[in-house]
Protein backbone atom coordinates (compact mmCIF):
# COMPACT_ATOMS: atom_id res chain seq x y z
CA UNK A 1 0.00 0.00 0.00
CA UNK A 2 1.40 3.74 -0.87
CA UNK A 3 3.10 5.02 2.15
CA UNK A 4 0.67 8.08 2.20
CA UNK A 5 -2.97 6.77 3.48
CA UNK A 6 -5.44 7.63 6.07
CA UNK A 7 -6.85 5.70 8.67
CA UNK A 8 -10.16 5.49 9.53
CA UNK A 9 -12.02 4.34 12.89
CA UNK A 10 -15.01 3.15 12.19
CA UNK A 11 -15.98 2.49 15.78
CA UNK A 12 -15.38 5.81 16.90
CA UNK A 13 -17.82 7.15 13.91
CA UNK A 14 -20.07 4.56 15.71
CA UNK A 15 -19.56 6.27 19.08
CA UNK A 16 -19.98 9.84 17.78
CA UNK A 17 -23.38 8.59 16.44
CA UNK A 18 -24.46 7.22 19.44
CA UNK A 19 -23.70 10.12 21.78
CA UNK A 20 -25.28 12.65 18.95
CA UNK A 21 -28.57 9.93 19.20
CA UNK A 22 -28.71 9.94 23.15
CA UNK A 23 -28.39 13.59 23.25
CA UNK A 24 -31.18 14.50 20.72
CA UNK A 25 -33.10 11.78 21.66
CA UNK A 26 -36.34 10.93 20.68
CA UNK A 27 -35.61 13.01 17.32
CA UNK A 28 -34.27 10.67 14.77
CA UNK A 29 -30.60 11.12 12.88
CA UNK A 30 -29.62 11.68 9.84
CA UNK A 31 -25.92 11.26 9.17
CA UNK A 32 -24.70 13.52 6.24
CA UNK A 33 -22.39 11.31 3.96
CA UNK A 34 -21.94 13.72 1.25
CA UNK A 35 -18.49 14.61 -0.33
CA UNK A 36 -16.47 11.23 -0.32
CA UNK A 37 -18.32 11.49 3.90
CA UNK A 38 -16.37 14.49 4.29
CA UNK A 39 -13.00 12.78 2.98
CA UNK A 40 -13.20 9.49 5.04
CA UNK A 41 -13.98 7.36 1.95
CA UNK A 42 -17.55 6.83 1.56
CA UNK A 43 -17.21 3.18 0.35
CA UNK A 44 -15.78 2.04 4.01
CA UNK A 45 -17.92 4.31 6.07
CA UNK A 46 -21.45 4.15 4.31
CA UNK A 47 -21.50 -0.06 4.93
CA UNK A 48 -20.91 0.22 8.31
CA UNK A 49 -22.76 3.51 9.66
CA UNK A 50 -25.72 3.43 7.67
CA UNK A 51 -27.54 -0.18 9.84
CA UNK A 52 -26.94 2.80 13.17
CA UNK A 53 -28.91 5.71 10.90
CA UNK A 54 -32.44 7.02 10.59
CA UNK A 55 -31.40 8.20 7.51
CA UNK A 56 -28.91 9.44 5.40
CA UNK A 57 -27.84 12.74 3.55
CA UNK A 58 -26.31 13.62 0.70
CA UNK A 59 -25.85 16.20 -1.93
CA UNK A 60 -25.80 15.29 -5.20
CA UNK A 61 -28.36 12.61 -6.85
CA UNK A 62 -24.72 11.09 -7.99
CA UNK A 63 -23.59 10.44 -4.65
CA UNK A 64 -26.87 8.88 -3.76
CA UNK A 65 -26.81 6.75 -6.43
CA UNK A 66 -23.65 5.17 -5.75
CA UNK A 67 -24.74 4.30 -2.11
CA UNK A 68 -27.52 2.53 -3.40
CA UNK A 69 -25.25 0.32 -5.72
CA UNK A 70 -23.02 -0.56 -2.96
CA UNK A 71 -26.39 -2.06 -1.63
CA UNK A 72 -27.22 0.24 1.05
CA UNK A 73 -30.96 0.27 2.32
CA UNK A 74 -31.35 3.31 4.50
CA UNK A 75 -33.00 5.75 3.45
CA UNK A 76 -31.39 8.36 1.14
CA UNK A 77 -32.17 12.32 1.14
CA UNK A 78 -30.74 14.25 -1.85
CA UNK A 79 -30.70 17.49 -0.35
CA UNK A 80 -29.01 19.71 -2.93
CA UNK A 81 -30.55 21.13 -5.65
CA UNK A 82 -32.28 18.72 -8.49
CA UNK A 83 -32.92 19.03 -12.23
CA UNK A 84 -36.14 17.84 -13.79
CA UNK A 85 -34.29 15.67 -16.22
CA UNK A 86 -32.43 13.69 -13.19
CA UNK A 87 -36.00 13.38 -11.58
CA UNK A 88 -36.21 9.53 -13.24
CA UNK A 89 -33.08 8.60 -10.98
CA UNK A 90 -35.07 9.48 -7.63
CA UNK A 91 -37.45 6.55 -8.76
CA UNK A 92 -35.02 3.96 -10.12
CA UNK A 93 -32.67 3.91 -7.06
CA UNK A 94 -35.64 4.55 -4.68
CA UNK A 95 -34.04 8.47 -3.45
CA UNK A 96 -36.06 10.94 -1.36
CA UNK A 97 -36.51 14.55 -3.39
CA UNK A 98 -35.50 17.75 -1.86
CA UNK A 99 -38.55 19.76 -3.57
CA UNK A 100 -36.91 23.23 -3.50
CA UNK A 101 -39.42 24.71 -5.59
CA UNK A 102 -43.20 24.76 -6.86
CA UNK A 103 -42.09 23.66 -10.69
CA UNK A 104 -39.94 20.63 -9.32
CA UNK A 105 -42.81 19.23 -7.01
CA UNK A 106 -45.27 19.31 -9.70
CA UNK A 107 -42.88 18.08 -12.10
CA UNK A 108 -42.12 15.18 -9.83
CA UNK A 109 -45.88 14.49 -9.07
CA UNK A 110 -46.62 14.40 -12.82
CA UNK A 111 -43.93 11.78 -13.53
CA UNK A 112 -44.95 9.53 -10.36
CA UNK A 113 -48.83 9.77 -11.64
CA UNK A 114 -47.86 8.96 -15.61
CA UNK A 115 -45.46 6.00 -14.22
CA UNK A 116 -47.35 4.90 -11.40
CA UNK A 117 -44.23 4.55 -9.55
CA UNK A 118 -43.69 6.02 -6.28
CA UNK A 119 -41.16 8.79 -4.52
CA UNK A 120 -40.52 10.46 -1.39
CA UNK A 121 -40.20 13.96 -0.76
CA UNK A 122 -39.13 16.72 2.06
CA UNK A 123 -40.17 20.46 1.49
CA UNK A 124 -37.09 22.67 0.71
CA UNK A 125 -37.97 25.93 2.66
CA UNK A 126 -35.47 29.20 2.54
CA UNK A 127 -35.61 30.56 5.51
CA UNK A 128 -32.23 32.76 4.87
CA UNK A 129 -29.24 31.05 3.13
CA UNK A 130 -30.43 32.41 -0.53
CA UNK A 131 -29.02 28.62 -1.66
CA UNK A 132 -32.18 26.74 -2.64
CA UNK A 133 -34.91 26.44 -1.58
CA UNK A 134 -38.58 28.23 -1.72
CA UNK A 135 -38.42 31.43 0.57
CA UNK A 136 -40.97 31.21 3.71
CA UNK A 137 -42.65 34.23 2.35
CA UNK A 138 -43.52 32.52 -0.88
CA UNK A 139 -43.96 28.68 0.88
CA UNK A 140 -48.24 28.62 0.79
CA UNK A 141 -47.71 27.87 -2.64
CA UNK A 142 -45.60 25.27 -2.26
CA UNK A 143 -47.60 23.78 0.55
CA UNK A 144 -50.76 24.05 -1.46
CA UNK A 145 -49.55 21.90 -4.00
CA UNK A 146 -47.44 19.25 -1.80
CA UNK A 147 -51.91 18.66 -0.47
CA UNK A 148 -53.20 17.90 -3.61
CA UNK A 149 -50.26 15.72 -4.58
CA UNK A 150 -50.82 11.92 -5.95
CA UNK A 151 -50.98 9.26 -4.41
CA UNK A 152 -47.73 8.32 -5.49
CA UNK A 153 -46.09 11.36 -3.86
CA UNK A 154 -45.40 11.29 -0.55
CA UNK A 155 -44.04 14.63 1.07
CA UNK A 156 -42.51 12.85 4.07
CA UNK A 157 -40.42 15.50 5.43
CA UNK A 158 -39.97 19.55 5.51
CA UNK A 159 -36.93 21.55 6.86
CA UNK A 160 -34.55 24.17 6.26
CA UNK A 161 -31.09 25.09 6.43
CA UNK A 162 -29.35 27.76 8.84
CA UNK A 163 -26.78 29.46 8.09
CA UNK A 164 -25.29 30.59 11.43
CA UNK A 165 -26.01 28.02 14.00
CA UNK A 166 -22.40 27.52 16.14
CA UNK A 167 -21.80 30.78 16.93
CA UNK A 168 -22.64 30.54 20.11
CA UNK A 169 -18.54 32.24 21.96
CA UNK A 170 -17.49 30.18 25.30
CA UNK A 171 -17.35 32.70 27.83
CA UNK A 172 -13.81 34.26 27.87
CA UNK A 173 -13.74 33.54 24.29
CA UNK A 174 -10.98 35.97 22.50
CA UNK A 175 -12.35 36.47 19.08
CA UNK A 176 -12.58 40.01 17.87
CA UNK A 177 -15.41 42.21 16.71
CA UNK A 178 -14.34 42.32 13.29
CA UNK A 179 -13.91 38.39 13.03
CA UNK A 180 -16.57 36.94 15.78
CA UNK A 181 -19.66 35.81 12.79
CA UNK A 182 -22.51 37.87 13.54
CA UNK A 183 -24.89 36.45 16.15
CA UNK A 184 -25.59 34.55 19.68
CA UNK A 185 -27.92 32.66 17.64
CA UNK A 186 -30.08 35.50 16.72
CA UNK A 187 -29.78 34.60 12.65
CA UNK A 188 -30.42 31.08 13.67
CA UNK A 189 -33.50 31.93 16.12
CA UNK A 190 -35.01 34.10 13.34
CA UNK A 191 -34.51 31.34 10.64
CA UNK A 192 -36.45 28.76 12.85
CA UNK A 193 -39.34 31.39 13.41
CA UNK A 194 -40.06 31.56 10.30
CA UNK A 195 -39.54 27.72 9.83
CA UNK A 196 -42.60 27.41 12.44
CA UNK A 197 -44.54 30.12 10.31
CA UNK A 198 -44.78 28.01 7.46
CA UNK A 199 -45.44 24.63 9.80
CA UNK A 200 -48.45 26.81 10.92
CA UNK A 201 -49.65 26.75 7.06
CA UNK A 202 -50.26 23.08 7.50
CA UNK A 203 -52.09 23.42 10.83
CA UNK A 204 -54.82 26.42 9.42
CA UNK A 205 -55.33 23.74 6.97
CA UNK A 206 -56.32 20.87 9.23
CA UNK A 207 -53.87 19.01 8.18
CA UNK A 208 -50.76 17.06 9.78
CA UNK A 209 -47.40 18.01 9.48
CA UNK A 210 -45.05 15.91 7.46
CA UNK A 211 -43.91 13.16 9.55
CA UNK A 212 -40.12 14.22 9.37
CA UNK A 213 -39.45 18.10 10.12
CA UNK A 214 -35.87 18.65 10.08
CA UNK A 215 -33.61 22.10 10.62
CA UNK A 216 -30.84 21.35 13.02
CA UNK A 217 -27.05 20.90 11.42
CA UNK A 218 -24.15 20.20 13.67
CA UNK A 219 -24.16 23.31 15.36
CA UNK A 220 -28.00 23.73 16.08
CA UNK A 221 -27.58 20.15 17.24
CA UNK A 222 -24.93 21.40 19.90
CA UNK A 223 -26.93 24.46 20.84
CA UNK A 224 -30.49 24.61 19.72
CA UNK A 225 -32.63 21.92 21.56
CA UNK A 226 -35.38 23.72 20.02
CA UNK A 227 -34.55 23.00 16.50
CA UNK A 228 -34.51 19.30 17.39
CA UNK A 229 -37.98 18.59 15.81
CA UNK A 230 -38.51 14.76 14.75
CA UNK A 231 -34.63 14.51 12.84
CA UNK A 232 -31.29 16.17 13.28
CA UNK A 233 -28.80 16.75 10.17
CA UNK A 234 -25.02 16.20 12.09
CA UNK A 235 -22.63 16.80 9.41
CA UNK A 236 -19.05 17.45 10.58
CA UNK A 237 -19.93 16.64 14.32
CA UNK A 238 -20.43 13.07 13.42
CA UNK A 239 -16.87 13.34 12.05
CA UNK A 240 -15.88 14.05 15.76
CA UNK A 241 -14.76 17.88 14.78
CA UNK A 242 -16.29 20.47 16.19
CA UNK A 243 -18.18 23.11 13.43
CA UNK A 244 -16.47 26.16 15.63
CA UNK A 245 -13.47 26.73 17.66
CA UNK A 246 -15.48 28.03 20.51
CA UNK A 247 -18.31 26.37 20.32
CA UNK A 248 -20.00 24.71 23.45
CA UNK A 249 -19.15 21.10 23.44
CA UNK A 250 -22.54 19.98 24.83
CA UNK A 251 -22.02 16.34 23.29
CA UNK A 252 -18.64 14.48 23.05
CA UNK A 253 -17.30 13.65 19.65
CA UNK A 254 -13.85 12.85 18.76
CA UNK A 255 -12.23 12.64 15.60
CA UNK A 256 -12.22 9.55 13.52
CA UNK A 257 -9.09 10.41 10.76
CA UNK A 258 -5.99 9.79 11.00
CA UNK A 259 -3.51 11.22 7.93
CA UNK A 260 0.00 9.23 8.12
CA UNK A 261 3.10 8.61 5.88
CA UNK A 262 6.29 7.42 5.98
CA UNK A 263 9.67 9.36 5.33
CA UNK A 264 10.74 8.27 1.99
CA UNK A 265 14.32 9.93 1.60
CA UNK A 266 16.33 11.19 4.26
CA UNK A 267 19.76 13.19 3.85
CA UNK A 268 22.02 16.01 5.45
CA UNK A 269 21.91 19.56 3.92
CA UNK A 270 24.51 21.89 4.02
CA UNK A 271 24.43 25.41 5.37
CA UNK A 272 22.75 27.76 2.65
CA UNK A 273 21.48 25.26 0.47
CA UNK A 274 18.18 25.74 -0.89
CA UNK A 275 14.74 23.62 -0.20
CA UNK A 276 12.43 23.36 -3.01
CA UNK A 277 11.12 24.96 -5.74
CA UNK A 278 11.54 28.93 -5.83
CA UNK A 279 14.40 28.41 -2.62
CA UNK A 280 11.61 29.82 -0.30
CA UNK A 281 14.12 27.96 2.39
CA UNK A 282 17.75 27.70 2.77
CA UNK A 283 19.27 25.80 5.83
CA UNK A 284 20.85 28.00 8.36
CA UNK A 285 23.32 25.32 9.44
CA UNK A 286 24.12 21.62 8.69
CA UNK A 287 20.67 20.14 8.69
CA UNK A 288 18.96 16.80 8.04
CA UNK A 289 16.01 17.28 5.42
CA UNK A 290 13.55 14.06 5.19
CA UNK A 291 11.20 13.82 2.28
CA UNK A 292 7.28 12.79 2.75
CA UNK A 293 5.78 11.34 -0.11
CA UNK A 294 2.50 13.52 -0.20
CA UNK A 295 1.62 16.49 -1.35
CA UNK A 296 -1.10 19.45 -2.81
CA UNK A 297 -2.05 16.38 -5.40
CA UNK A 298 -3.10 14.44 -1.98
CA UNK A 299 -4.66 17.65 -0.68
CA UNK A 300 -1.63 18.89 1.66
CA UNK A 301 -2.02 22.38 0.09
CA UNK A 302 0.99 24.72 -1.21
CA UNK A 303 -0.18 27.47 0.29
CA UNK A 304 0.60 25.48 3.15
CA UNK A 305 4.23 26.04 2.40
CA UNK A 306 6.82 26.69 5.53
CA UNK A 307 3.70 26.87 7.74
CA UNK A 308 3.22 23.24 9.23
CA UNK A 309 4.39 20.59 11.29
CA UNK A 310 4.17 16.72 11.20
CA UNK A 311 5.20 14.35 13.84
CA UNK A 312 8.19 11.59 13.24
CA UNK A 313 8.74 8.84 15.91
CA UNK A 314 6.88 10.85 18.10
CA UNK A 315 8.43 14.66 17.81
CA UNK A 316 7.11 17.15 16.01
CA UNK A 317 9.12 18.60 13.54
CA UNK A 318 8.86 22.07 10.68
CA UNK A 319 7.78 21.61 7.21
CA UNK A 320 10.18 23.47 4.94
CA UNK A 321 10.44 24.42 1.25
CA UNK A 322 7.74 24.68 -1.34
CA UNK A 323 4.63 21.98 -0.95
CA UNK A 324 5.15 19.88 -4.35
CA UNK A 325 2.85 18.39 -5.45
CA UNK A 326 3.81 14.88 -4.73
CA UNK A 327 6.05 15.65 -1.96
CA UNK A 328 7.07 17.60 0.99
CA UNK A 329 10.01 18.44 2.87
CA UNK A 330 10.60 18.34 6.53
CA UNK A 331 13.74 20.06 8.66
CA UNK A 332 14.28 17.13 11.01
CA UNK A 333 17.74 19.26 12.59
CA UNK A 334 20.24 16.91 13.88
CA UNK A 335 18.13 14.28 14.57
CA UNK A 336 18.68 11.18 13.06
CA UNK A 337 15.43 10.61 10.87
CA UNK A 338 15.76 7.26 8.72
CA UNK A 339 13.76 6.14 5.06
CA UNK A 340 10.61 4.47 6.55
CA UNK A 341 10.10 6.13 9.43
CA UNK A 342 6.63 6.70 10.50
CA UNK A 343 4.91 10.63 9.95
CA UNK A 344 1.74 11.42 10.90
CA UNK A 345 0.02 14.47 8.67
CA UNK A 346 -3.17 15.15 10.73
CA UNK A 347 -3.87 13.16 13.74
CA UNK A 348 -1.41 12.76 17.18
CA UNK A 349 -1.92 15.98 18.02
CA UNK A 350 -1.59 17.57 14.80
CA UNK A 351 -5.90 18.37 14.27
CA UNK A 352 -7.98 19.19 11.48
CA UNK A 353 -8.34 22.58 12.93
CA UNK A 354 -4.75 23.34 13.32
CA UNK A 355 -4.18 22.20 9.12
CA UNK A 356 -7.26 24.88 8.32
CA UNK A 357 -5.26 27.31 10.30
CA UNK A 358 -2.28 26.88 8.38
CA UNK A 359 -3.93 26.40 5.23
CA UNK A 360 -6.27 29.88 5.71
CA UNK A 361 -9.57 28.11 5.19
CA UNK A 362 -11.78 25.44 7.38
CA UNK A 363 -11.89 22.01 8.83
CA UNK A 364 -14.34 21.21 6.32
CA UNK A 365 -12.22 21.82 3.38
CA UNK A 366 -9.28 20.00 4.53
CA UNK A 367 -10.91 16.74 5.09
CA UNK A 368 -12.88 16.93 2.19
CA UNK A 369 -9.74 17.85 -0.10
CA UNK A 370 -8.29 15.03 0.59
CA UNK A 371 -7.70 13.36 -2.75
CA UNK A 372 -9.20 10.02 -3.58
CA UNK A 373 -5.16 8.94 -4.59
CA UNK A 374 -4.65 9.06 -0.71
CA UNK A 375 -5.78 5.11 0.20
CA UNK A 376 -8.46 5.08 3.18
CA UNK A 377 -7.57 2.07 5.84
CA UNK A 378 -10.55 1.60 7.81
CA UNK A 379 -9.95 -0.09 11.31
CA UNK A 380 -13.13 -1.74 12.94
CA UNK A 381 -14.83 -4.51 11.43
CA UNK A 382 -17.90 -3.64 8.99
CA UNK A 383 -21.25 -5.05 10.58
Amino acid sequence: MRPTHLEVNLPQLKQNLENIRAHVAPAKVLVVLKANAYGHGVDGVAPFIAPFADYIGVAIVEEGIHLRKMGIKTPILVMGGTLREQLPDFFEYDLTLAASSLDLLTAADQLAESTRKRIKTHLKIDTGMERVGVREYEAEALIERSLVCSQFVEIEGIFTHFANSEVMSLPGSEQSPETRPRNDLVEASLQLERFQEVLSLYEKRSEPHPALRHTANSGATLLMPESYFDMVRPGVLFYGVYPARDIERTIEVKPALTWRSRVIFSKVTRLGRSVSYGSLWQAEAETRIATVPCGYADGYFRRMTNQTRVIINGKSYPQVGRICMDQFMVNAGKDEVKVGDAVTIMGDGISPEELADWAGTNEYEVMTNISARVPRVFLGEVQ
